[in-house]
């Protein structure tokens, strides 16, 4: 391979792994549009914001996945527990938000 080949395949590569992570950001803003919807449900019906129960069979289920994906358990796992504290953090919003 010539430089310059390397240089095309790498721009080409970038290019796709560019528009994977314009994917990733917009199916994130879809997921927090609706853990937002669950967090005025929570807030309405009294709920607690958390459900321990949910994210531990959330995470146990993403890191199947990641087995059979080829992914590293741990660091799928820490970058959901991140979206779901964020999630959290929004339903407290919503919830102090209705009580006002």
């Amino acid at each position: 391979m010539t430089a310059e080949s390397v240089a095309a395949e790498l721009l080409e590569i970038r290019g796709k792994i560019d528009h994977i992570d314009q994917d990733l950001v917009q199916l994130l803003a879809q997921r927090f549009a609706l853990t937002h919807h669950v967090g005025r449900l929570k807030a309405c019906n009294a709920l607690d914001p958390v459900d321990a129960g949910r994210e531990a069979q959330k995470l146990e289920a993403l890191r199947a996945l990641c087995a059979d994906n080829g992914l590293n358990p741990e660091l799928v796992a820490e970058i959901f527990k991140k979206i779901m504290a964020e999630a959290v953090r929004n339903h407290n919003q919503i919830r102090e938000q209705h009580q006002q």
